[in-house]
């Protein structure tokens, strides 16, 4: 089942179930695709594919992460626990990510795969990380491994 399709039925689920603080998440992730489908458009393309999908969620998570932090900061701990919310229905539509033994392992094959040898080469191993498991690997948490495994 596509992403879209997820979406439109959780969001029928929630409602059904009278899950307001869900509903209220999953209709500002489908604006949030409208949007996206919609700045798409001149580039000839109708609608965002499952793998751009999953790039805006990760983006949604990422600000609501900084914002909570700043709740946080700013003695609000009930704004920080409704983003915390609104992260915890986003990241359901995530696939699971890989573990730091499974992300050392990738890292590893990379280095490899390029022939890596130095900090300097390690645009050329978060390419092919990216390339590969994109979907899975969370590149802030694989950035600074990759700089261990090249020594720097």
């Amino acid at each position: 089942m596509s992403l879209r399709a997820r979406f439109t039925e959780e969001l029928k689920a929630s409602m059904r179930a009278g899950d307001t603080a869900r509903t209220s998440a999953i209709r500002m992730i489908t604006a949030k695709l409208k949007d996206a489908d919609i700045a798409s458009r001149p580039s000839g393309v109708d609608q965002i594919g499952d793998d751009a999908i999953t790039s805006m969620l990760r983006g949604m998570v990422k600000s609501r992460r900084e914002s909570v932090e700043m709740y946080r900061q700013g003695n609000r701990p009930e704004l920080a626990e409704k983003e915390e919310a609104e992260i915890a229905v986003i990241e359901s539509f995530l696939p699971q990510q890989m573990d730091d033994a499974a992300m050392q392992a990738a890292v590893k094959e990379a280095v490899t795969e390029t022939g890596a040898s130095s900090v300097k080469d390690m645009g050329k191993v978060m390419a092919v990380l990216k390339a590969k498991h994109a979907a899975v690997l969370d590149m802030a948490k694989a950035g600074p491994m990759v700089k261990a495994a090249l020594g720097g």
